[in-house]
């Protein structure tokens, strides 16, 4: 037999097409022995039932979207697999699609999503247009932003769930201000990503306050790769740099300082201390050891879902709100007390 329906269950069974749906959703009305024979038949013969035919019989799918920007970089992989983990907990399945919202395409994505019936959608982003984007979609399905807002943009209609990057940007320069670093430099800067442009303004902002030196090297390409920190750190090398600290604006940003300074022949800690921000796995290898920032990638997550089941429960009551879960430091061996002064 090629692909097996219900039909062909219900046949071999020798019972209707609502006993053998019964059977499967496991609901009153069956006996036991009949259930059993069922779904041994199931098991023979492959079948699977359709859940999404199922879900637009009772208008629920159980399935949720996801928009990120990209998964080749690895804080994105590792919050795919986060979500997917705990939407299972709640007997959720996610369906997962690549988009900026500066893609031309975006609109194509939410459309798509939509039309398959998804119960919400989650959008990561910390882009300053996610605003606008969200807005033409509300009423049509219940949707969580992942990400940040610049103070001045207006809050989305929908829950939004980030990290505390001003949080984190000041515990940044507080802490290589006890280090003794008075001279320092930001790489990585971004103004269109609100993640980063409240990351590097606090860090400016308190660092100054502290009386400290603060160069910015700005990112004018849409990622935060480790090309781009390779980059960028080849820059602020050839400079002649007297700066003895570097605050990256992600791990992924200080992952390129780390192998410019050895092209360079700079040592970290010894002639330059390191702090990045994501706390990504590769940051705890042993040749990499990097202080960095943990912003709770599974509190956050575990926030979207809490919002996202709600909005699901209740999609006729828009409930705005900004949750932001502080990020922790954690300290390892790029840092080290300032020797100058």
């Amino acid at each position: 037999m090629a692909t097996v329906t219900i039909k062909d269950i219900a046949r071999l069974a020798g019972v209707s097409l609502a006993t053998v749906s019964r059977a499967l959703n496991n609901a009153p009305g069956v006996g036991k022995e009949t259930q059993e024979r069922i779904l041994a038949l199931c098991r023979q013969y492959g079948y699977r039932a359709n859940r999404l035919a199922q879900g637009l019989s009772v208008n629920r799918t159980g399935i949720i979207g996801c928009i990120l920007p990209g998964l080749d970089n690895s804080l994105f992989a590792e919050i795919t697999l986060i979500i997917e983990q705990l939407a299972r907990e709640h007997d959720y399945h996610v369906m997962l699609c690549r988009g900026r919202v500066e893609d031309p395409h975006i609109s194509q994505l939410f459309d798509y999503l939509i039309g398959h019936r998804v119960e919400a959608i989650v959008l990561f982003s910390s882009s300053r247009q996610a605003p606008a984007l969200i807005r033409r979609y509300i009423g049509r399905v219940p949707i969580v932003l992942q990400g940040s807002l610049m103070p001045s943009d207006s809050l989305p209609p929908v829950p939004v769930v980030g990290t505390d990057n001003e949080a984190g940007g000041k515990m940044a320069a507080e802490y290589l201000f006890r280090l003794g670093h008075r001279t320092v430099a930001y790489l990585g800067a971004k103004d269109q990503n609100a993640s980063h442009a409240l990351r590097y303004k606090s860090f400016l902002k308190t660092a100054q306050q502290l009386g400290m030196s603060v160069q910015l090297l700005f990112n004018d390409a849409l990622y935060s790769s480790v090309e781009v920190g390779h980059r960028l750190a080849k820059q602020f090398f050839f400079q002649n740099f007297q700066e003895t600290a570097i605050f990256a604006s992600c791990d992924n940003i200080a992952m390129g300082v780390m192998a410019a300074a050895k092209e360079f022949h700079i040592s970290i800690p010894e002639e330059l201390s390191l702090i990045g921000f994501d706390n990504i796995g590769c940051t705890s290898l042993p040749n990499v050891h990097l202080t960095t920032f943990d912003p709770d990638s599974r509190k956050i997550l575990e926030t979207v879902l809490e919002c996202l089941i709600e909005a699901i429960s209740s999609p006729d009551i828009v409930k705005p709100c900004l949750r932001l879960i502080p990020p922790t430091l954690v300290e390892r061996s790029t840092c080290q007390p300032c020797r100058l002064g």
